[in-house]
């Protein structure tokens, strides 16, 4: 008896182990540095009319006191529009230049910052969405408070970002509308298309562990049942990372004002760069059907 008590622990002991590491593979992936996204900007796409750009660098006290990095880059002209956006995962605030220059050309001041985790941010565990969205909560009300309650303001996330953006929703409905790219109504079906049930679980544990949230929990589209802010989500028709199912389900789920745009040969996260005046007829055309400005 002694030596199968023996047995059990080693076993709870090597399975709480394999846990840890498994969840550290899934939340604490390596991130670019703000150099290196920078660069990747520089060969994917025109970034020249960024080095013209007012900026203002300063830090936001988010979601249990912490500390996240941004960046507003002001409109050339004088606007009370502003819209923050929300990158994906191992990217940071630079990511964002690719959706910025054209809110720029609608008029929109682009507050930018580094998710939890990512950029000059403190290291620590991705909660696809969890405190992500509550950090963002933060933000919303700090860009209120920071350039006037009465400005008009949208929301843009891509990937991580998205699912950040719609996680958001269900605790603030302070902003006029917001825009989803490419996000996951669920992390654990995503991750369920590579992992076996068993491992998935056994890592659900290990973020459990972490960050004191199952995988099972970080799932955006629960925001929605209350949310009456208009949404756009657009998606690759081709995205086989995140299927564009996430975003149709997503679609269905919210309370208010929605639409599902497709990219025709987009995979994941390549949509704004593969059909860029696509990308802003669809936006274009939501701010005016869904009323999101008004006049």
């Amino acid at each position: 008896m002694k030596i199968i008590c023996v047995i059990i622990a080693v076993l709870l002991v090597v399975s709480a182990a394999g846990a840890y590491v498994l969840s550290g593979v899934i939340l604490q992936a390596n991130r670019q540095t703000l150099e290196e996204a920078i660069a990747w900007q520089k060969d994917h796409y025109d970034i020249s009319w960024f080095d013209g750009i007012d900026t203002d660098e300063y830090t936001v006290t988010g979601y249990e006191g912490y500390v996240l990095h941004v960046m507003l880059c002001r409109n050339p002209v004088v606007s009370d529009k502003y819209i923050i956006i929300s990158h994906g995962h191992t990217d940071n605030r630079y990511g964002d230049l690719k959706y910025m220059k054209m809110y720029l050309d609608l008029g929109f001041n682009c507050v930018v910052y580094d998710l939890r985790g990512h950029g000059e941010n403190e290291r620590t565990p991705c909660t696809y969405g969890v405190k992500e969205g509550q950090d963002l909560v933060c933000l919303i009300k700090d860009t209120r408070e920071r350039y006037g309650k009465d400005i008009r303001l949208g929301l843009h996330g891509e990937s991580l970002g998205s699912a950040t953006t719609v996680s958001a929703l269900g605790s603030t409905q302070d902003v006029a509308f917001a825009v989803a790219d490419c996000g996951f109504a669920d992390i654990s079906g995503v991750l369920a298309a590579g992992l076996p049930g068993p491992v998935l679980k056994l890592a659900s544990l290990g973020a459990k562990m972490r960050c004191g949230i199952f995988l099972g929990d970080m799932r955006p589209i629960d925001a929605l049942a209350e949310n009456e802010v208009p949404i756009l989500f657009i998606h690759g028709a081709e995205d086989t990372f995140i299927l564009p199912s996430n975003s149709e389900r997503m679609s269905t789920a919210t309370k208010g004002y929605s639409e599902v745009r497709m990219i025709p040969g987009a995979g994941h996260a390549e949509s704004v760069l593969k059909d860029p005046g696509l990308y802003r007829e669809y936006v274009e055309a939501f701010l005016t059907e869904s009323g999101a400005l008004g006049q």
